[in-house]
């Protein structure tokens, strides 16, 4: 079974740090040559229509169509009967009708992107809602039968403190979420604040404070009984992300839209990033995976999940034996950045920390 990405790049505003394939809402017409474009390069892939259990819609902002752009996407995909049918949605964007039409048409996972409750620091970012929006938009949901909703949480923020975070947590706890996803801030290129970061107006937290930040969602996620499955993401028992999953455990997946990429029996696609390029020819390039760019990827997001990696398939799958293929793993874990434990190799909560200078081992 692959999965299916489906990216709407239309933003009413463009938050300060986002470095996604993103532009502004644009022309109607627009907007109807690019939902033309997508369904287009959808239909190119009817092959794999009953391989499809699972469809997700990012962004940019999906909801930022319009009710009758969102049933023109969903009617084209109808033929596909996915088990995890997910979208995302900016709060102050979303209506009741939104949601209807969601389930109408199998919709049964939405992420939000709320990333702190405090409302200076979301001014700070550039977001457009406020905790009503999250609120309602929970609520609404709710009511309709999806219950399956991830949030959206970004932490070392400038401005926040580990006071603010557990207020941050406290209050969407008590929207009964099953998961979560928490993303340390990253500075990236092309971004309002990289753009500050260069004239001096942009400091980010210390390494120090992030982590204690990090250390203090986990522990206290995990103690509200949250699994803390992967580097970013927490979920009650059964609420994992399937599509995600296919990412960390190197599985099949489908790209269509703006800048999307896709795995496809150990070819790589990429779409073009560049909107009036995407509308004349969606594809920018394929590329061949050859046996080591495999591993690597499979080791890289297999080292994400908090279980790790299972040693005998991998081996068996590539016909290696990876601590020799990559005799720097028995330094990591002589440093405890990586332990074997029941077949499995994983970070260490001390790997998770440095997860990235663990990585460089299989690069």
């Amino acid at each position: 079974m692959i999965g299916l990405y489906i990216h709407i790049p239309f933003c009413k505003s463009i938050c300060h740090y986002c470095d996604f394939v993103k532009i502004g809402v644009q022309k109607e017409e627009y907007r109807i040559k690019y939902l033309d474009t997508l369904i287009n390069e959808l239909n190119s892939y009817q092959n794999y229509f009953d391989k499809i259990d699972t469809i997700y819609i990012g962004g940019g902002t999906p909801n930022t169509l319009t009710d009758e752009e969102l049933i023109k996407l969903f009617e084209a995909l109808k033929p596909i009967k996915p088990v995890e049918f997910s979208i995302e949605l900016n709060p102050e964007s979303y209506t009741h009708k939104q949601g209807e039409i969601f389930k109408k048409y199998g919709v049964n996972r939405v992420s939000i992107g709320a990333q702190t409750s405090d409302l200076e620091i979301l001014k700070f970012l550039n977001r457009r809602h406020d905790n009503n929006h999250v609120i309602n938009a929970v609520k609404s949901l709710k009511s309709l039968g999806i219950t399956n909703i991830n949030l959206d949480l970004i932490f070392a923020i400038p401005g926040q403190t580990l006071k603010s975070i557990n207020q941050d947590i406290d209050f969407f706890i008590k929207l009964d979420i099953p998961h979560l996803s928490y993303y340390n801030l990253i500075l990236e290129d092309n971004t309002y604040f990289h753009y500050l970061y260069n004239r001096d107006k942009f400091h980010e937290i210390d390494d120090d404070k992030s982590r204690k930040m990090y250390e203090n969602i986990i522990d206290k996620l995990t103690n509200l009984g949250y699994n803390h499955y992967e580097i970013s993401n927490f979920s009650k028992p059964n609420f994992e992300s399937l599509h995600n999953l296919k990412y960390w455990e190197n599985q099949d997946y489908i790209g269509i839209g703006l800048g999307a990429h896709g795995l496809i029996s150990g070819k790589r696609t990429y779409n073009e990033r560049a909107f009036h390029k995407y509308l004349k020819n969606t594809l920018y390039e394929e590329l061949i995976l050859s046996k080591e760019d495999k591993i690597t990827e499979e080791l890289i997001m297999g080292l994400r999940l908090t279980r790790g990696i299972n040693l005998s398939e991998v081996n068996l799958k590539y016909q290696i034996d990876l601590y020799q293929k990559f005799p720097k793993i028995k330094e990591m874990k002589d440093l405890k950045l990586l332990a074997e434990e029941d077949g499995y190799l994983k970070l260490t909560k001390e790997g998770i920390f440095l997860g990235n200078q663990v990585f460089q081992i299989f690069v």
